[in-house]
């Protein structure tokens, strides 16, 4: 049995920040192995956005490997608590959603989970379905389960209450909320970002409340996007999605900076981590060239979201497009003249952005690429040859751009 479980261990801490506790972990595991019994693993999500990223997956990876050792995952849609919405890490109040936006989101994601979870494996739960049952002496009661001073320790509301930022009821209700629904699944491991330290270990506290054992808790860290600063996030421009064309994955996974690649490796692939250690250290003596490393990881990573073919399709077409300056498969060219080019009004002209201020909002999404590099400015300034320009997701340009003055 201790050979099983530190297997498991080593298996299930690979990428892990916090694990509360330890201990209590493996007496979980022994006790499951024992009687023959499954753990009970919950995260949870709240559909606030239709599209999963690669971002999500770091928490469902680690799902996928509890799954692989024999245990019971939940994924838990949060349609309920998503209407209130989640404060963590907000400056002001969340805008709530309507539940038809929740349902309409709630329904991509359970298309979505399942290339990584097993469908076979998972049970997909809402928490509307416990929540919506609650009478109001019900809510009253939870709610005596824990102290406002409790609640304003957490960064944030502690940080909005100092600066006379208003915080409504519902938002400090929401993590007793989080909390009840690991009382409503019997939960003994929760997964949640770094981010929700928080709200996962008041989850062992109402829980003992309820008196249930308290979960474990495990955070993951929260993956940065392609400008490896910013957390992944879609309204930043910065993500990759799990549903994007294997191209568009390729190409955007190859845009990220080097030092992102080993959390890449340890949060995105199942590749050891000796490895990629190796790797890293090969590529710090400049005995291996870390395009040849990123390229691994793309493929990679394509090939879980899509196939190997495809990834290698995805490959040969980028070294096609970027590296021969080839055309992709579909394109338009534009011949320019060089120099200084203001890029809101030439692609509003072009038609390829409805309006310069749709394209400036590309931009400061980072959603731009000249030559696979981001266009932070909205001016760029040209000489004589050819550049592809990326626009958005799929927008292609072939730039041509000829002397501003003829030769002579």
């Amino acid at each position: 049995m201790k050979e099983e479980i530190k297997k498991a261990l080593s298996i299930l801490k690979r990428g892990v920040v916090d694990l509360i506790e330890e201990e209590e972990l493996i007496a979980k595991l022994e006790r499951s192995i024992k009687e023959g019994k499954p753990l009970r693993i919950k995260a949870g999500f709240d559909p606030t956005a239709p599209d999963l990223h690669l971002g999500h997956t770091v928490l469902l990876r680690k799902l996928k490997q509890f799954q692989d050792l024999g245990h019971e995952v939940y994924f838990l849609i949060g349609d309920f608590t998503a209407m209130i919405g989640d404060p963590t890490g907000r400056s002001e109040t969340r805008k709530a959603l309507s539940r038809e936006q929740v349902l309409e989101n709630a329904k991509t994601y359970k298309e979505q989970v399942f290339k990584i979870l097993d469908p076979e494996k998972t049970k997909v739960v809402f928490n509307s379905s416990w929540f919506s049952r609650m009478t109001a002496e019900d809510i009253i009661r939870l709610c005596a389960k824990y102290t406002l001073a409790r609640i304003l320790e957490r960064e944030d509301f502690k940080k909005r209450y100092q600066e006379g930022i208003p915080i409504c009821l519902h938002e400090l209700i929401y993590p007793l909320f989080q909390a009840y629904d690991s009382v409503a699944l019997q939960a003994d491991v929760e997964l949640g970002g770094t981010d929700q330290l928080f709200n996962l270990l008041i989850g062992r506290d109402i829980q003992r409340e309820y008196g249930q054992e308290p979960q474990v808790v495990m955070t993951l860290p929260l993956l940065e996007g392609l400008d490896g600063v910013q957390k992944m996030s879609k309204s930043l421009g910065n993500y990759v999605g799990i549903m994007e064309p294997p191209f568009e994955m390729y190409g955007k996974l190859m845009s990220i900076p080097d030092h992102l690649m080993w959390k890449y490796f340890e949060l995105l692939t199942d590749i050891p981590l000796e490895d990629v250690a190796r790797m890293k250290e090969e590529v710090e003596k400049g005995v291996l060239h870390p395009k040849k490393v990123k390229q691994l990881l793309a493929r990679t990573i394509v090939s879980q979201y899509h196939s190997k073919e495809d990834a290698k399709r995805a490959e040969e077409e980028f070294e096609r497009v970027f590296s021969r300056k080839e055309a992709p498969t579909e394109v338009e060219t534009v011949e320019v003249k060089a120099g200084t080019i203001y890029l809101p009004k030439f692609l509003k002209e072009l038609g390829i952005t409805k309006s310069s201020s749709e394209a400036k909002r590309l931009i400061a999404q980072r959603a731009i690429d000249l030559d696979h590099k981001t266009v932070e400015s909205e001016e760029i300034s040209l000489s004589p040859g050819t550049y592809f320009l990326r626009v958005g997701k799929k927008r292609f340009l072939k730039l041509v751009v000829s002397p501003s003055q003829p030769e002579g």
